[in-house]
């Protein structure tokens, strides 16, 4: 099977987004008092991490696929699964 590269692509861009979307969910978190937004905030920081988990998976499908060393899917592969890594560890954040 040939890597879509256009699907990667996207993907790649989809990640870049939502990870960048996270540090902002938790830099809000931090600084508001208002609890309403805080639990907004802690919702779609859920939401945005299931999503990447899915992408994680799919990249992990489309890795397996490709039989080059190196390749988009496989950048996709490491970049979810820092941006998985990094929300474990902070999302103690949500509970102080």
């Amino acid at each position: 099977m040939k890597e879509s590269q256009s699907l990667t692509n996207n993907l790649l861009i989809e990640v870049d987004v939502l990870s960048n979307r996270l540090r902002n969910i938790k830099q809000s978190f931090k600084t508001t008092e208002n609890k309403s937004l805080k639990e907004r905030l802690f919702s779609e920081s859920k939401n945005i991490f299931k999503r990447v988990n899915e992408i994680y998976k799919i990249a992990e499908l489309l890795n397996e696929k490709n039989n080059e060393p190196i390749n988009f899917s496989n950048l996709l592969v490491e970049i979810t699964k820092r941006t998985l890594y990094e929300n474990k560890f902070e999302s103690n954040l949500f509970f102080h």
